[in-house]
């Protein structure tokens, strides 16, 4: 009989879940037989959609050693650190995301990415240690691009991680600041509240509310200055879509500068020439209520009332002088 105990970080996540996280290099039909047939969470059946708690024991039967080699965690290559930090405190960690970078792994890059970066300096910390966690570590609560600059929250444990992602849902506690270089001439601002469906195999999003798969959007932009062929604005992401912000622009005639998904190929072309070959968008303020109950969010008392920025990039600056010039 095999027993351990949930912890604070395994806590909040459905049973069937956290196996297939702790017993990480086991099959699904290994994990789905050890929940029917003999599984129990506290002496009674365990259920798949059960959801534990800090301090529930799990038994079931099997041998240490299959436990160890199902639950052998694979270490990711270490990766330089290209990331700064904006913000630090036990719970949170802020980082400001440099072009070009992923925020999490895809099938062709699994080590060399934001997250893995950020739990190298934990562990260089010693606020982080993989060996002792069944299935936490430390990550992001927004994503960005691979593309896009700025910044993005990571959570240090779980419940933190937890209570940052509720208080972002709930829209009226964070507000997102991002800048970018627009193509025309934006004179008003405006607000762009357009349903939004993702094409996952494509990996593109389109505005519409035809498909039932679309999601309620919302992007309110405001022009800081203009020259004669481009504009330099402040888009407040008010939902939290895929592409949001370069779908919403590309929506209302005014794509990103640069952007090669749903920018403008002409204007492309000649920006190319320019050295620019991407979009031109940064998130660079992250501006948190004061109103915000640390009874309810004890993790957020750091940030509670706290405007958090982060530096234009050389190159974004660089690129801005020149579209805004007319150069």
């Amino acid at each position: 009989m095999y027993r351990l105990v949930v912890e604070e970080n395994d806590a909040g996540q459905r049973l069937d879940r956290f196996l297939r996280k702790y017993l990480r290099r086991a099959p699904l039909s290994a994990i789905y037989r050890i929940i029917r047939k003999d599984l129990k969470v506290n002496g009674k059946r365990g259920k798949e959609d059960q959801m534990l708690r800090a301090g529930d024991e799990l038994t079931f039967y099997m041998s240490e050693e299959v436990i160890e080699d199902y639950a052998k965690a694979t270490k990711p290559k270490a990766s330089k650190r290209r990331f700064k930090i904006a913000y630090e405190d036990e719970n949170f960690l802020i980082a400001v995301k440099p072009t070009g970078l992923l925020t999490h792994g895809d099938s062709k890059e699994k080590s060399n990415t934001l997250t893995n970066q950020v739990c190298g300096y934990l562990q260089q910390k010693g606020e982080y240690d993989p060996a002792r966690e069944r299935t936490f570590h430390p990550s992001p609560v927004n994503r960005l691009d691979r593309n896009t600059s700025g910044l993005v929250i990571f959570g240090k444990n779980a419940k933190a991680l937890r209570q940052m992602a509720e208080l972002l849902r709930r829209k009226d506690y964070v507000k997102k600041l991002y800048r970018t270089i627009l193509c025309g001439v934006l004179e008003n601002e405006q607000l762009v509240d357009e349903a939004l469906t993702k094409d996952s195999q494509r990996n593109m999003v389109s505005v519409g509310t035809e498909d039932e798969k679309a999601r309620e959007s919302r992007t309110k932009v405001m022009p800081i200055r203009a020259g004669s062929r481009f504009t330099s604005a402040e888009v407040e992401l008010i939902t939290g879509r895929t592409h949001q912000i370069r779908v919403h622009m590309a929506h209302i005639g005014h794509p990103l500068a640069g952007d090669p998904k749903y920018g403008d190929a002409r204007v492309n072309r000649n920006l190319k020439e320019l050295g620019i070959g991407t979009q031109l968008l940064h998130a660079w303020k992250l501006e948190f209520s004061g109103d915000i109950d640390v009874d309810e969010y004890d993790t957020l008392g750091g940030l509670k009332g706290k405007i958090i920025e982060a530096e234009l990039p050389p190159a974004y600056k660089s690129a801005e002088d020149k579209l805004l010039s007319g150069q």
